[in-house]
C-alpha cells in the first residue's frame, strides 16, 4: 500500500466573516486547487470566467435570502483565500453548475458524483454506539483538493466535516450528535428549476441543535438536482432521505438495524412516482449497497468501526467496486474512491483515510461532544431524567 498525505483540519471559529477569512487563509493552495479544477473542467466544456459568474448569479440571490451568514462566510473565505466570491460559489455549487453546463452544450454525465454509505444502529454494534461512515467516489485530484473542517460556533452546535476545499460541508456530526452522508442520485426530474445547492443543505443539518430540524432542511429544502442524504443521531436512529428536487422518500432501518445506500433509488414510493436516470451511469451500484449489507449482516450485534471498513474496503467486480482505484472515464477524468470517511459520533470521532483502494493509513478528528448530549446517553434505554414534587395533604383537604 502507498502512503498518502492525510487530509489538512481546518480549524475555525468566530462570526461568519471571522472563521470564512481563517478557512481561506489556512486552506489557501488546496482552495486554489479546487478552483481549478472545476474552472478547468468548465472551460473544457466552453465556458469562461464569464460564464462561472453567470451561473453562480443563478443561486447567488436566493442563498442570500436563504442563507446571508453563509454567504457572508464564503465571502471571508474569498478574501482569505484571495479568490473572487464567484470561484467559491464554484466549489460550493459544482455539482449543480456542471449539470447546468452539460446539459447547455447537450453533453452526458459519464462522471457522476458515486458513494456508498452505511449506519448502523446502537443495537446492532459491539460498543452499544451508532456508527456512521461512506465512501465517496469522484475525481481522484481530489485527494490533494479536500479537507477536514472543524467549526466552532457562537450561535449552535459545533461541527467537523469532511469536503472539498472551499466548501462549507459534506460529511460529518455536530456536537448535537447529529451525523449526514450523501450519495449522488438521478431522476426525470432534475433541473427543471434552481434551489438551494447540496453542500448549503448539508451544512444547515449539521447547525441543527435537534435532529428533526436537521431532518426538516434536508426534507423541505428545494434542490435543483436528486440527491440522497443519510441523516443519523447519536442518540439511536438514522433516517434515509431519497431526495427528487421537490419531494422527499424515506427509507428507514431494518430489523437488522442498517440502512445501506448506494447511488439508485430504493424506496417503492419513488419509483412509483419518477423514474430513475442514473444507472446509465452507475449500474455498478446495484451490487455496491448489497456488498456491503451483506458483510455488516454477518456481523450483526457485534459491529465495529473496523467492520464498517472492511465492508468500504469491498473490491469485489474490481474496479468498479466499493473501494474504487483510479480508473480513467470515457470523458477523460479520472475517477477514484477519494476517501473512506467513518465516525461514531457519541464518541466525537471521525476517521478518514485518502485513496483507499492504494492506502489504508487513517487519520482521527476528533470534536468535543455537548455536555448535554454525553449526559443523556449516559443513561439507560428509557430512562428519563425525572423530578419529584412532594405534596403534603392536610386532614382538611
Amino acid at each position: 500500500m502507498t502512503a498518502v498525505a492525510p487530509f489538512p483540519l481546518v480549524d475555525v471559529g468566530g462570526t461568519p466573516a471571522e472563521r470564512g477569512k481563517a478557512y481561506g487563509e489556512q486552506a489557501r493552495d488546496r482552495i486554489h486547487k479546487s478552483v481549478a479544477l472545476y474552472a478547468g473542467q468548465l472551460d473544457r466544456f466552453g465556458f469562461g470566467q464569464r460564464d462561472v459568474e453567470r451561473f453562480g448569479s443563478l443561486f447567488l440571490p436566493r442563498l442570500r435570502q436563504w442563507a446571508p451568514d453563509l454567504v457572508e462566510e464564503m465571502e471571508g473565505i474569498a478574501a482569505g483565500a484571495c479568490v473572487g466570491l464567484s470561484a467559491i460559489l464554484l466549489v460550493n455549487a459544482r455539482t449543480e453548475i456542471l449539470q447546468l453546463a452539460k446539459r447547455e452544450k447537450g453533453l452526458s454525465d459519464d462522471e457522476p458524483d458515486g458513494c456508498t454509505g452505511a449506519v448502523i444502529l446502537p443495537e446492532a454494534t459491539r460498543a452499544g454506539r451508532l456508527i456512521h461512515g461512506q465512501n465517496w467516489d469522484w475525481r481522484a485530484e481530489c485527494a490533494e483538493t479536500s479537507i477536514v473542517l472543524r467549526v466552532r460556533r457562537q450561535d449552535g452546535p459545533d461541527l467537523i466535516t469532511f469536503t472539498e476545499a472551499g466548501g462549507l460541508a459534506r460529511s460529518g456530526f455536530n456536537s448535537a450528535g447529529i451525523g449526514i452522508t450523501a450519495n449522488y442520485l438521478e431522476s426525470d426530474r432534475d433541473y427543471r428549476e434552481i434551489g438551494i445547492p447540496l453542500p448549503f443543505i448539508r451544512r444547515r443539518a449539521l447547525e441543527a441543535r435537534h435532529f428533526a430540524h436537521a431532518v426538516k432542511v434536508v426534507a423541505t429544502t428545494p434542490k435543483s438536482g436528486s440527491n440522497n442524504m443519510m441523516l443519523s443521531t447519536a442518540e439511536g436512529f438514522a433516517v434515509d432521505l431519497e431526495c427528487a428536487p421537490d419531494e422527499v422518500f424515506p427509507i428507514y432501518p431494518g430489523d437488522n438495524g442498517l440502512i445501506v445506500h448506494a447511488n439508485h433509488w430504493q424506496s417503492v414510493v419513488a419509483l412509483s412516482k419518477l423514474r430513475e436516470t442514473g444507472l446509465n451511469d452507475v449500474p455498478d451500484s446495484l451490487y455496491r449497497d448489497y456488498r456491503v449489507r451483506r458483510h455488516l449482516e454477518a456481523r450483526h450485534g457485534e459491529i465495529t468501526v473496523d467492520d464498517l471498513k472492511a465492508s468500504l474496503f469491498d473490491d469485489f467486480a474490481a474496479p468498479l467496486s466499493v473501494c474504487r482505484p483510479a480508473i480513467r472515464k470515457e470523458g477523460g477524468n479520472l475517477s477514484a474512491t477519494v476517501a473512506m470517511i467513518l465516525f461514531e459520533p457519541a464518541s466525537g470521532i471521525m476517521e478518514i483515510t485518502p485513496l483507499p483502494a492504494e492506502n489504508r493509513e487513517f487519520t482521527r478528528y476528533e470534536l468535543a461532544m455537548d455536555e448535554a448530549v454525553l449526559e443523556k446517553l449516559a443513561r439507560p434505554t428509557g430512562q428519563a431524567s425525572t423530578m419529584v414534587r412532594e405534596t403534603r395533604w392536610s386532614a382538611s383537604s
